[in-house]
């Protein structure tokens, strides 16, 4: 008993460690964000002024847009992109399905510079024929491409926890196929989608590597602007950049986790209640 005691007490507390080696400096960032003074090491009083610099700095809200654009597009268009790629592996034989999830999973464990390097390669390679350049379309086709995966992933467990004798149901009751598809299969995969979605906008904000090498020199995004910057002179304007990424990223976290916790409520209170009307029978 006193083993398990101590072993408990050391888990814990190893635990607690590694989460502040891997948070403290967050927090210190967040912090010294709203620090009067330039030092990064010195608290001379609580201000916003650098975050009201930062709202009034022309590239740094062009970029935040381009961004933001950028993001909203390509998980749009990947979400529509993944959810019929998931649907036609899902129809595929078990042979052809397997090889083929392997190839989708080669971008999420390929390296980031690889695959910039790769694109840009290739669209440097079309755009000395079809007369483009780097820019706005090719950082969106470059967004769009590392997020389909993800998509992917995250429709692919719901087809497969799909009931297919409901779409046999709605069409002996009078649906036509693509009507039994947009009542049924679509809600029943509504929250994969869902997720998907969020992952590739999450993905989108996130990246530098990829849209660094796929952007050219007329584009900048947000992570781009503040390498940038970092590279001229650390101000507190970078700080307070870093702190808003870090908050939306934690929001988008907080809803991910909520509605997956809601799902599984949803779930447990349909089967309770499968089980009662079954009892009662």
């Amino acid at each position: 008993m006193m083993r398990k005691r101590r072993s408990t007490v050391i888990s814990r507390i190893f635990l607690a460690v590694i989460f502040i080696f891997l948070y403290a400096p967050i927090f210190v960032l967040i912090t010294f964000s709203f620090n009067s003074s330039k030092s990064r090491t010195q608290w001379a009083g609580f201000t916003l002024d650098w975050y009201a610099e930062l709202f009034n700095d022309a590239s740094i809200m062009n970029a935040f847009s381009t961004t933001l654009l950028v993001s909203l597009l390509a998980a749009a268009i990947a979400t529509v992109f993944g959810t019929v790629t998931a649907l036609g592996f899902y129809c595929l034989r078990k042979r052809w399905r397997s090889p083929l999830m392997a190839v989708n999973n080669i971008p999420l464990t390929n390296a980031d510079i690889v695959t910039g390097v790769s694109l840009c390669l290739l669209f440097v390679f079309f755009g000395s024929r079809l007369k483009f350049n780097l820019g706005f379309g090719t950082l969106l086709v470059a967004h769009i491409t590392f997020n389909v995966p993800y998509v992917l992933l995250s429709v692919m467990p719901k087809l497969y926890q799909l009931d297919r004798s409901l779409i046999d149901a709605a069409q002996d009751l009078g649906c036509t196929p693509a009507r039994a598809f947009l009542k049924v299969t679509v809600p029943e995969l509504m929250p994969g989608i869902i997720n998907g979605a969020i992952i590739a906008f999450t993905m989108s904000i996130d990246d530098f590597v990829i849209s660094y090498f796929t952007a050219g020199s007329t584009v900048s995004t947000l992570s781009m602007t503040i390498y940038a910057m970092t590279r001229r002179r650390v101000t507190p304007k970078i700080n307070a950049i870093s702190s808003l990424l870090f908050g939306a990223v934690l929001v988008l976290l907080i809803i991910i986790n909520v509605r997956e916790i809601r799902q599984e409520e949803a779930k447990k209170r349909a089967e309770a209640k499968l089980r009662q009307g079954a009892m009662q029978k």
